[in-house]
Formats: C-alpha cells, sequence, structure tokens
C-alpha cells in the first residue's frame, strides 16, 4: 500500500500519464517526474519534478519524499540499462521504499527480445538494492498494432504463426494503480495480458474487419526481416529489437494469457476488437 506521495516518472508518456491520471481522479498525492514540464499534466494532487534518468542527482532531489514509486521503463536506448540502474539507485537515495516497475513478458538473461533483456537486468537490479517491489510485466501494447502495419496495409515480421498475449494500456494503468495502492503485492510478478493470445495473421484480420482498413500479415524470414528494416538508417541495436520482438512471438515467449488484470483490478481486460470498435473513426 502506498504511503505518503506516490512518485510517477514518465508522466508525461502514454503509460505514466494514464497512471497519473487514475491516481488523482482517486485523490492521491502525487510526484510526476518528467524532463519537460510543458508536458506533463496538470492534476489535482500532483506536482511536477524536472529530472530524466541520464541525470541522477537531479532525480535524487526529485523523488525526496516518494515513498512509492511507479518506475516507467525507459524508451529503448543503447544504454538503457545504465539508465535504469541510475534511475533505481538514485530512487533508493532519495529514500524511496516501494518501487513498482514495468517490465516486460518473457523477461531474461537470454530473452529472444533483446529489449527483455534489458528488463530482466533491471529486475534484477532492484532485487539486488533490498527495496520492496512489484514487477509489472506487460505483454504487446495490443494499442499499437494498427501501427504495425505499414502504409500498404501489412505487417511484415518473423512472428511465424506464433502468438502473443496483447494487452491495452488502459488495462496496465488500471492494474499498476491497483498495485501502487493496494495491500499484498510485495516481492510480486505479475505477467499483464489482454483475454485471448493472438498471432500477427489474426490481427491483421481483426483490424480488417472492425475498421474496414484492409490490413494483411506477410511472415519473414529473419534475412528478409533485416533486410526490409535496413533502409531505415537505425542503429543496429535497435533494428535488433523491431525483428527481435517478432521473433520471440516466433518463439512462444509472448503466447501467455493470465487472469493478473481481472485479478487485480476487478473487471476483465479489453479484447484487441472491442478496443478498436471503441476508437474507430
Amino acid at each position: 500500500m502506498a504511503t505518503g506521495v506516490v512518485g510517477v516518472t514518465g508522466a508525461s508518456g502514454q503509460l505514466g500519464g494514464r497512471i497519473a491520471r487514475r491516481l488523482a481522479e482517486r485523490g492521491e498525492s502525487t510526484r510526476l517526474v518528467v524532463r519537460d514540464p510543458a508536458r506533463a499534466p496538470s492534476l489535482p494532487g500532483a506536482e511536477v519534478a524536472v529530472a530524466s534518468y541520464q541525470d541522477p542527482a537531479a532525480l535524487r532531489t526529485a523523488l525526496d519524499g516518494v515513498g512509492t514509486l511507479l518506475l516507467v521503463s525507459a524508451t529503448e536506448a543503447a544504454d538503457r540499462r545504465e539508465q535504469h540502474v541510475a534511475a533505481v539507485d538514485a530512487a533508493v537515495a532519495a529514500g524511496v521504499t516501494r518501487i513498482v516497475y514495468t517490465s516486460f513478458t518473457g523477461a531474461a538473461p537470454d530473452a529472444t527480445f533483446t529489449f527483455a533483456r534489458d528488463h530482466w537486468h533491471t529486475e534484477g537490479h532492484i532485487r539486488e538494492t533490498g527495496v520492496g517491489f512489484t514487477f509489472l510485466r506487460d505483454n504487446l501494447y495490443l494499442d499499437v498494432l494498427p501501427a504495425f502495419a505499414g502504409e500498404d496495409g501489412v505487417i511484415r515480421g518473423p512472428a511465424g504463426q506464433g502468438r502473443a498475449g496483447v494487452v491495452a494500456r488502459d488495462d496496465i494503468a488500471d492494474a499498476a494503480v491497483a498495485v501502487l495502492l493496494g495491500e499484498g503485492h510485495d516481492g510480486e510478478t505479475y505477467d499483464l495480458t489482454g483475454p485471448q493470445a493472438l498471432t500477427m495473421g489474426e490481427v491483421a484480420a481483426e483490424i480488417t474487419r472492425v475498421t474496414g482498413r484492409k490490413v494483411t500479415y506477410q511472415a519473414e524470414t529473419l534475412e528478409e526481416a533485416y533486410a526490409s528494416r535496413a533502409g531505415y538508417g537505425a542503429p543496429q541495436w535497435e533494428v535488433d529489437g523491431w525483428v527481435t520482438s517478432y521473433s520471440a512471438i516466433a518463439e512462444g515467449e509472448l503466447d501467455l494469457v493470465t487472469d493478473a488484470v481481472a485479478t487485480l483490478t476487478g473487471h476483465p481486460p479489453i479484447s484487441l476488437a472491442d478496443h478498436l470498435a471503441a476508437h474507430r473513426g
């Protein structure tokens, strides 16, 4: 259970912002940690602090007086592990007694999805500090699946016929608030998923059926996947992340459906079809 001020990093982002708004609706006192104060949501009971994971001194100051911290994982970067370590250490130095961290399904040192290895490393560092913790291992965000399709309406990737238990960010936010404000979650790891695991072909079919936009899935080999992304000029670590997110699906590492969202929030998770229908047009 949260005591005192609840800190929220990434509060100007899609997930952190959702959680901050829900905490405000419940009358909680929050400290919203953002890089750009102009982008911070204006919420009752919230104070804004400016800091980034790359500035541990500023982050330590920003978290002074925070008891429970929602640590939203940083944007993918070559040094994300180092950023997370610095952020965790700053939080502990500031006196934070509990960290709720947004991790990823299948986090492991040898995960196929390269960014999931970063999450495993961060989880391990949090454990080593001795601070109270809860890990929220989110599956793929179903909200962003329509953007997987290119301008030609094709989702391309080496996902084969593998499945992913895609989950809505609104459900993750509800679960996070339940964990932040509830009891009995210390030391727990929750895999947050939607109500069903879908193949990319099924994702494409649902988008087509519900929105009317024709979307198809084209399974690629690893070689084809790297070739089709070569023209973006992205660094290798980023391309590896793009490609292996699909490979992890093919390997079955995201093929998971749990009751965690329903158990934590008291409501069933939203399906891809229902989300698309609610946001159609």
